[in-house]
C-alpha cells in the first residue's frame, strides 16, 4: 500500500493508467480529506488578520508568525506603506498590460537600476513573481540540445522552469560538488551549453549552498551558473546582498535571481546579471512578455524597502538586519538546548526534521493552538517519506516572541508529538 507520503507526491494518482484526468484530482482528494478530519491541512488554516509582521488572529485565537518570509518586517514599515498608498492613489490598482505593451512604467524602469546598483550589475530585469523570474530565465537561456544541473533541493519554480525549457535536465545531490562534476563527465552536451543552477540560501532546511565548490567546477568546466538569491536576498552579507556577496563569490556568478516576496515584503522577483546584451532577454522570456507588470503600488513599496536595506549598517545593533541575527542566532542556540537539531546554521530560515508525517502534522497542529505558526512541510515540498517544521525569523520578533516560541516547542515535546 501506498503511504500518504507517496501520496503526496502524485504516486497515487498515477498508479492507475486506466483512470481519467480527474481520477487522478480525485486521488489527491482523498488525501485532502484524510488530513482535513484529522485537523491537519494547512491550506484550511485561514489568517483572519495581520496586525504587524509576526503578529496575527489566527481561526480567532492571537498568534505569534513564525512561518512567514517576512525576514525584516518591511511589508509593515510606514515608508513602505506610505509609498504604496502613494502609488495608489495617483496611478490607479494595476499596470493591467505587460511590459512590452502599456505596462513598462516609469517605475519598474526606476526599479530595475536601482536593484542594478544595489547589486553592482550590468543589468536587472523584473517579473511580476519570483516564480516567473526562474521560469522567464531558465526557459529564455536554455532549450533543447542544452543542458540544465540542478541541485537536488532547488525549488520548485527551478524544476518546472528547467523542464519546460526543453533542455535535457539532470539533478545532482545537494550541496555535492563531486557529484555535479560527475554529471559533466558524462554528460554528451558541452558545458558551454549548460547551465548549473543552485539556491544561495535553501528555502525549507536553511542551509547554504556550497557556492566556492560548485563554482569551482562549474568554471573549470567551462558552464554557466545561476544562484536563486530568493532568501538571501537583503538577509545575507555585509550589504544584504545575498550569499554570493557572504562567500565572496560574487563576480564568479553569471545570473542572480530573487524574489521581492521576503525581505522586500512584497511579490514581484528579478534576475541580474553583468552579460552583455541580457536586453534579450525581454525578448525571449514568455514570462515576461505575457503577464501583466506589477501594480505601481507593489514597485513603489518595492523602492522604499530596498532604500531601507540599502542604507542599513549590519554592524549597527539597532539596524533591521542586525535584529535579524540576534533573533536568528537565539532561536538556533535556544532549540539545541531544548534537545532538538535544527538543520543548518543560524539564519533566517530553517527546520526541525520529522520521519513521519503524521507526527509533524500532529506537532504543527499542537505548535497552532498554542499561538505559534510555523510551516508544515511535507512531500511534495520536500522529498518523500520527510516531514518538517520550518520556522522563520524576522527583525521584527521580540525577544519576548523568541522565548514564546521556544516555550512552545519544548511544551510539544513533553506532549510527546516528536517522539519518532
Amino acid at each position: 500500500m501506498k503511504s500518504e507520503a507517496g501520496a503526496l507526491t502524485g504516486d497515487v494518482a498515477h498508479s492507475r493508467p486506466d483512470g481519467s484526468l480527474m481520477d487522478r484530482i480525485s486521488a489527491t482528494n482523498q488525501l485532502a480529506l484524510r488530513m482535513i478530519r484529522g485537523g491537519g491541512n494547512p491550506f484550511a488554516v485561514q489568517i483572519d488578520k495581520m496586525i504587524s509582521p509576526v503578529e496575527a488572529i489566527v481561526e480567532g485565537r492571537p498568534t505569534l508568525m513564525f512561518g512567514t518570509n517576512s525576514y525584516l518586517g518591511l511589508n509593515f514599515h510606514p515608508a513602505c506603506i506610505e509609498a504604496a498608498g502613494e502609488a495608489l492613489r495617483d496611478q490607479g490598482t494595476g499596470s493591467t498590460a505587460s511590459r512590452a505593451a502599456s505596462g513598462n512604467h516609469s517605475g519598474h524602469v526606476a526599479l530595475e537600476k536601482e536593484i542594478a546598483a544595489f547589486l553592482d550589475r550590468r543589468d536587472v530585469v523584473i517579473f511580476s513573481t519570483g516564480f516567473l523570474a526562474n521560469l522567464g530565465v531558465l526557459t529564455a537561456l536554455a532549450g533543447e540540445g542544452d543542458a540544465i544541473f540542478l541541485d537536488a533541493h532547488c525549488h520548485a519554480s527551478v524544476r518546472d522552469a528547467a523542464r519546460l525549457s526543453g533542455a535535457t535536465v539532470r539533478i545532482f545531490t545537494h550541496n555535492d560538488a563531486q557529484a555535479l562534476d560527475a554529471l559533466f563527465a558524462a554528460s554528451p552536451i558541452a558545458p558551454a551549453r549548460t547551465l548549473v543552477v543552485v539556491e544561495g540560501l535553501y528555502s525549507v532546511w536553511g542551509d547554504l549552498a556550497d557556492l566556492p565548490a560548485i563554482i569551482a567546477v562549474t568554471r573549470r568546466r567551462g558552464a554557466l551558473i545561476m544562484v536563486d538569491e530568493a532568501h538571501a536576498f537583503g538577509t545575507l552579507g555585509t550589504h544584504g546582498k545575498g550569499a554570493c556577496e557572504a562567500m565572496g563569490v560574487e563576480p564568479e556568478v553569471d545570473v542572480i535571481v530573487g524574489t521581492f516576496s521576503k525581505s522586500l515584503g512584497v511579490i514581484g522577483g528579478f534576475c541580474a546579471t553583468h552579460a552583455p546584451g541580457f536586453e534579450g532577454l525581454r525578448f525571449k522570456a514568455r514570462s515576461y512578455l505575457f503577464t501583466a507588470s506589477l501594480p505601481p503600488s507593489i514597485v513603489a513599496s518595492a523602492r522604499a524597502a530596498l532604500e531601507i536595506i540599502a542604507s542599513d549598517d549590519l554592524n549597527d545593533p539597532e539596524g533591521i538586519r542586525a535584529r535579524l541575527w540576534v533573533n536568528a542566532r537565539t532561536l538556533h542556540q535556544g532549540l539545541i538546548d531544548r534537545g532538538f537539531k535544527p538543520n543548518g546554521s543560524p539564519g533566517p530560515v530553517g527546520a526541525v526534521r520529522l520521519n513521519r508525517v503524521d507526527l509533524a502534522t500532529n506537532a504543527w497542529r499542537a505548535m497552532l493552538r498554542l499561538g505559534i505558526y510555523v510551516n508544515l512541510m511535507i512531500p511534495p515540498a520536500i522529498s518523500r517519506h520527510e516531514a518538517a517544521l520550518r520556522y522563520s525569523v524576522s527583525a521584527a520578533h521580540s525577544d519576548q516572541h523568541i522565548q514564546r516560541a521556544l516555550d512552545a516547542f519544548e511544551a510539544i515535546r513533553r506532549e510527546g508529538h516528536f517522539d519518532q
